[in-house]
């Protein structure tokens, strides 16, 4: 009996130590300052803004936010290039609007000898792809989408690659900007779809487990220096990416159309004294 007394007091110490333990448990609760911006999103005012800026270049964009006191702050580092350049035909240059995702270093690690056998790997594997998923953003991507990834300095990690963002132009999705890299390079640059713009157009070869988490998608990240909202503008070439904030998108675009048609006349007329072979962007002119 005195032996049952005995276990029955560890026990209730036992529970009531879980208990209080439970009770000092805390969150802690954050803020977050920066809210998405409102703007009308229907098809009409996508298409707009989209006829506005078809085949600008990112220097008549960028010339047109100089001229509403914009300069310099919608331009990423210099460094985000694109895989390929494709002057006959122009596929590594798109327009659109982002859609973003901000990842973070991943909180669990695993090394040589941490799982018997490799089923034990590729269980581990799949659930920190559960962390680390497109399909949170994929179910809010609309057609003409462009996907800005911010990798949280997590630069050997390719989470671009040849197979996924396939899947991601099925869905919608014009281009891809990350201040990472892409891995599967050989393979994004062969098909041309979609266009990538990554640091130094560089391949990180690694996957996402064991290397970067989401953190959050759809709210303001920074990419390469540049404050990106949801639904801001994107426009990207040889010269690299530039962003329009959606509230001055109709703004800048009329701006830099006027630009790019006083460029390509003058252009035209250069051709002309030069007995040069009028091409597409001076064709008309």
């Amino acid at each position: 009996m005195k032996k049952f007394y005995i276990v029955m007091v560890v026990i209730f110490c036992i529970l009531s130590s879980i208990s209080i333990f439970a009770e000092d448990l805390t969150t802690p609760q954050g803020i977050r300052i920066l809210q998405n911006k409102s703007f009308d999103d229907s098809e009409e005012a996508r298409r707009e803004i989209l006829d506005l800026y078809r085949d600008l270049r990112l220097t008549d964009v960028c010339d047109g936010m100089d001229l509403i006191g914009l300069q310099d702050v919608g331009l990423m580092y210099n460094n985000i290039r694109p895989l390929w350049r494709d002057t006959e035909n122009f596929t590594h240059r798109f327009v659109g609007f982002a859609i973003t995702v901000r990842y973070v270093p991943t909180d669990v690690r695993v090394g040589q000898n941490s799982f018997p056998n490799t089923e034990g790997f590729n269980k581990f594997k799949s659930e920190q792809y559960g962390r680390a998923s497109d399909k949170d953003w994929m179910a809010m991507v609309k057609k003409g989408d462009v996907l800005v990834m911010d990798v949280g300095g997590v630069f050997e990690c390719g989470n671009i690659g040849s197979n996924n963002s396939l899947n991601w132009v099925k869905k919608g999705v014009v281009g891809v900007v990350t201040n990472g890299g892409a891995r599967d390079t050989d393979e994004i640059i062969k098909v041309k779809n979609p266009p990538v713009y990554c640091v130094d157009g560089y391949s990180t070869r690694g996957v996402r487990p064991g290397r970067l988490i989401t953190e959050s998608v759809n709210f303001p990240v920074n990419c390469a220096g540049v404050l990106v909202y949801p639904g801001d503008v994107i426009v990207a070439d040889g010269d690299g990416v530039i962003v329009v904030p959606r509230e001055h998108a109709l703004t800048v675009g009329k701006l830099a159309r006027d630009i790019n048609l006083g460029d390509e006349k003058s252009r035209a007329g250069h051709y002309q004294d030069l007995n040069m072979q009028p091409d597409e962007t001076v064709k008309g002119k």
